[in-house]
This record gives structure tokens, C-alpha cells and sequence, in this order.
């Protein structure tokens, strides 16, 4: 495969637009990675702008694409959905038994430890690669992006829009990892991935860099409250750091809603509804 290859694997009609699933040769994780797109109607007139959606711990590109409902809310909107994969695949990339580190875990972030190094580059493959991509394949708009990820996911959408000012309109969250400097959803990978200096961990920390630096736009958390993962989040410290920075935003506890992907399809509307907002600002 060619470095500017990108195979259609398959593109299936989806309330009136497109839902594609496509794979490329990355140079930022060395190997081919999979990517969901859904772009609505309007991207045949035109560049459309454009949602992310980062995935959980043992997520593939595929579980929000197929479970979260958020195509039927993107079209409405008229906005592009990018779903990419939360990890490098393939036979020679490191991987560890726990189901949280390593393939299906890779925490967006660039390693700098082995054996994780040579192919665990998630930070450049969402914040560089990926985007240019997909502006060079597809009629996407990259004026117009706004980030949101569930969990993991909603660790790297965080922290990635507050790494990146002026890229992204919005930044929003399903139940993310929040203080992952001080849970075990993340001491262990970022000791793992870049090593035991921790001052290389605070970038990566959402409670952290919300304290330090904020977002240049609105911010939506959505956290359930039965969330059996509570102790692992550290929700407290998100919303303390959000109104401590005083953060534009809306930090929200849901009774009841668990971790599940059911508790995404019902706010998955306010989450599309919140970045369209801010899309077309």
C-alpha cells in the first residue's frame, strides 16, 4: 500500500447522506488504520463542517458508528461525522493482556517508551494526519470542526482541544476520563506509554489542563450517576477546575445513566445540537 492510499471498505445510504468506512496507510502509527465518516446530504453541494467522535477503552472505529444514533442528528444538522480507530492494528504492534493498554487503548497520545514508541502516535494521527486526509479526500470543512469522545475518548477530545486553540468551536464529553494523572485509568498507561516523568503527564490531564489553560469556546460534560467507573473518572475534578477557571460551559450529572452506550444515544442529540450551534456560530 502506497503512502497516499485510502481504501473505501464500505459506504452504506444513511438518512439521506453517506456512512463510509475507509482505511489508509498512516505514517503517524507506521501501519493501516480504519476510519467511520458519515457525511450528510449537503456534502455533494459543498464542504460541510465537520464533528469528531473519539472512542472508549476497547473501542474500535465502529462501536459509536453502529450504536451512539448520532447520524440522524448530524443530518439534520448538515455536519460531517468522523469516528477514527483508538489505537494502531496490526500483527507487529505492541499489545498488552489488560484490556487497557495497548491495541484498543491508545490514550491519544505519542509514546516515547518502548515498546509502545514505534507505532502508539494517536496525538499526531487524530490532531494531524487524519484531518489532513480527510480535507484532501472529502468535502469537509476544516474552518468548521468541533470535538467530542466518550470515556478514554472523552479524555483525548478535551485535551486535544485545549492543546490546539482556535481549531475546534466546541469540545464536549460523555462521562470522560477527567484526572487521569490521578486514576488508575491513566497512571498506569501514561507510565507505560511516556514514562515516569510526570510533568510529560500534565498535557494529558483534562482537569489538569482545564485548570491551567481552558477552552476558547463552549464545553458540554454529560457524567451519569451510576457510572460504575465513577471512582476511575474523577468527574469531581473536572467540574472543580471548570468553575474554578471560570469555563464557559455546562457540566451536567444525569441520574441514573450508567457508562453504556445507551446513556450516549439519549444526549447524543445535545451533543450534535451543542457543536452544530457552534459550527454555524
Amino acid at each position: 500500500m502506497g503512502d497516499e492510499t485510502m481504501k473505501t471498505v464500505s459506504e452504506n445510504r444513511c438518512f439521506g447522506g453517506t456512512q463510509g468506512v475507509y482505511s489508509h496507510a498512516s505514517k503517524a502509527t507506521g501501519g493501516e488504520m480504519t476510519f467511520g465518516l458519515f457525511l450528510p446530504e449537503e456534502a455533494k453541494l459543498g464542504e460541510v463542517p465537520v464533528l469528531w467522535y473519539l472512542s472508549g477503552l476497547t473501542c474500535t472505529h465502529e462501536n459509536a458508528m453502529t450504536k451512539a444514533g448520532a447520524q440522524g442528528w448530524a443530518a439534520e444538522q448538515g455536519i460531517a461525522l468522523v469516528f477514527p480507530d483508538t489505537s494502531p492494528r496490526g500483527e507487529d504492534v505492541a499489545d498488552d493482556e489488560a484490556y487497557d493498554l495497548g491495541k484498543g487503548a491508545g490514550f491519544y497520545v505519542n509514546a516515547t517508551q518502548d515498546p509502545w514508541t514505534p507505532h502508539f502516535k494517536m496525538w499526531d494521527y487524530i490532531c494531524d494526519e487524519l484531518p489532513a486526509l480527510l480535507g484532501a479526500e472529502f468535502a469537509v470543512d476544516l474552518e468548521r470542526q468541533s470535538i467530542t469522545g466518550h470515556s478514554m475518548g472523552g479524555h483525548g477530545a478535551l485535551t486535544i482541544a485545549m492543546a490546539n486553540p482556535g481549531r475546534f468551536k466546541s469540545v464536549s464529553a460523555f462521562a470522560p476520563i477527567a484526572h487521569p494523572s490521578q486514576s488508575d485509568w491513566g497512571r498506569k498507561q501514561l507510565g507505560a506509554y511516556l514514562g515516569a516523568d510526570e510533568s510529560t503527564w500534565v498535557k494529558h490531564d483534562a482537569s489538569l489542563q482545564m485548570r491551567e489553560v481552558g477552552f476558547d469556546g463552549p464545553v458540554l460534560i454529560d457524567q451519569g450517576s451510576a457510572d460504575q467507573f465513577l471512582h476511575l473518572l474523577k468527574p469531581e475534578a473536572l467540574a472543580e477546575a471548570m468553575a474554578a477557571r471560570r469555563q464557559e460551559g455546562l457540566f451536567r450529572m444525569q441520574k441514573g445513566y450508567d457508562h453504556s452506550y445507551f446513556f450516549m444515544s439519549t444526549f447524543m442529540e445535545d451533543h450534535v445540537t451543542f457543536a452544530a450551534e457552534a459550527l454555524y456560530a
